[in-house]
C-alpha cells in the first residue's frame, strides 16, 4: 500500500481529539506554578462589579476580555464542527481565536473546510497557525493562500520540538529556524506571533528572539496539556517515556521569565489557564491576554452553547477576582501584581 502522508496527518489530527477526550494528558507530576503565587484580596475595594472593564488590545484588535480560545485542530472532520463551535462563541463574547496548525490544509486544499469560521465569526480576531519546522521561503506561498482563505488576522509560527520528537515520523530538524523565520517574518503580511505548544518558553528561548520584528510570544508554558504526552499516545498507545512527558517550564516561570527578557512584548498566558483566578494571577504578572484550549473542547463538540456557558463562567470569575483586589480594570489589575508565597 502506498503511504499518503494527507491521509496520515488527517487522522492523527483525528487521534490527538480521541486522546485528548479519553486519556489522561495533562501533567501528571508538574503544575503551573501559579499555586505559588496569591492575589492580593481587598475587603475596602471601590469597584462596582457591573462596572468593571476587561476591555483590552491585542494584535490590533479590541477584545471585549483579554482571552483567546487557543490552538486545538483541524484536518479531519470533527475539527470543522469544533471550530465552527468555538468561533461562534468567540463571536458572542468578543473574545479572540487561534486556529489549529493549518499545515495540513496547505497540503490538502480540501482539508481547508475545517478551518473555515469566517461565517461563523466575522469580527472576532483570527490568529492562523504554522509550525516552525515547516516554516520556509518556499512554503510562504502556501501559508498566504492559506491564511488569506481563513481570513486570518495573524499568524502564530508554533515551535515544539519536544512533541515533533515523539511523534512517528516527525519534523525533528530545527537547525537554521530561527535564520529561516527571520527571513520570511516580513513576506507573511500580517502580525507574527511566536508560541510553544505547552512545554514553555523560558529566558534562554526569550533571548534569541531579542531584535526579532514578532508581534507577541505565547508562552504556552508546562502545567495543563502535555503535548510529549499525547504524542505518545498516538504513537504507541501507551505513555513510554514518563520523564518527557513531564518536561516543560511551568506556566508562571516561563511567564516570569520571558517578560523579564523582553518586557516590551505583548505575551499570552497559556498552559494550564483553567479558571479566572488563573487567568488573573497571570494578567496581574505581565501577560496581555490569556489563551484557554483543552477545556473547550468537549463543549465544542457538543455546542456553540456549551462553549459560551464554560466561557461565560471563567469570565465572572475572572470579574470577581478584579473585583475582589480593587481593580477597576486590566491596567489597575497589573499595579495591584500578585504576592508570592513562601
Amino acid at each position: 500500500m502506498t503511504f499518503d502522508p494527507v491521509a496520515s496527518l488527517a487522522h492523527r489530527k483525528r487521534r490527538h481529539i480521541d486522546v485528548c477526550l479519553t486519556e489522561p494528558v495533562d501533567y501528571q507530576t508538574v503544575t503551573t506554578g501559579f499555586e505559588r503565587y496569591r492575589l492580593p484580596y481587598n475587603a475596602l475595594t471601590q469597584t462596582d462589579l457591573e462596572a468593571i472593564d476587561l476591555g483590552t488590545e491585542f494584535l490590533g484588535r479590541r477584545l471585549r476580555a483579554p482571552v483567546l480560545i487557543g490552538a486545538m485542530t483541524g484536518g479531519a472532520e470533527l475539527s470543522g464542527i469544533i471550530n465552527r463551535n468555538l468561533a461562534a462563541a468567540a463571536q458572542q463574547l468578543g473574545l479572540g481565536m487561534m486556529l489549529g496548525s493549518q499545515r495540513v490544509m496547505i497540503d490538502d486544499t480540501a482539508a481547508g473546510v475545517s478551518f473555515d469560521v469566517r461565517e461563523a465569526a466575522p469580527d472576532v480576531l483570527l490568529i492562523g497557525n504554522i509550525g516552525m519546522a515547516q516554516l520556509n521561503r518556499a512554503a510562504v506561498p502556501g501559508l498566504t493562500g492559506a491564511l488569506g482563505r481563513v481570513g486570518a488576522d495573524a499568524l502564530a509560527v508554533h515551535t515544539n520540538p519536544l512533541q515533533e520528537a515523539m511523534q512517528h515520523n516527525g519534523d525533528t530538524d530545527f537547525s537554521g529556524s530561527l535564520g529561516r523565520l527571520r527571513e520570511v517574518i516580513g513576506e507573511i503580511g500580517c502580525p507574527v506571533m511566536v508560541k510553544e505548544v505547552g512545554h514553555g518558553f523560558g529566558a534562554a528561548a526569550a533571548a534569541e528572539l531579542a531584535g526579532f520584528p514578532i508581534a507577541a510570544v505565547d508562552v504556552a508554558g508546562a502545567g495543563g496539556t502535555s503535548w510529549a504526552r499525547i504524542e505518545q499516545y498516538v504513537r504507541y498507545g501507551e505513555v513510554r517515556y514518563p520523564a518527557l512527558a513531564e518536561w516543560g517550564i511551568p506556566t508562571a516561570q516561563a511567564l516570569c521569565e520571558v517578560h523579564r527578557a523582553l518586557p516590551a512584548m505583548p505575551l499570552v498566558a497559556s498552559g494550564g489557564i483553567r479558571t479566572g483566578m488563573d487567568a488573573a494571577k497571570a494578567l496581574a504578572m505581565g501577560a496581555t491576554v490569556v489563551a484557554v484550549a483543552r477545556p473547550l473542547l468537549a463543549p465544542a463538540i457538543e455546542s456553540v452553547a456549551a462553549v459560551v456557558d464554560w466561557l461565560q463562567d471563567f469570565l465572572y470569575e475572572l470579574l470577581v477576582c478584579l473585583h475582589g483586589c480593587g481593580a477597576a480594570d486590566l491596567a489597575e489589575l497589573r499595579r495591584h501584581g500578585v504576592v508570592e508565597i513562601d
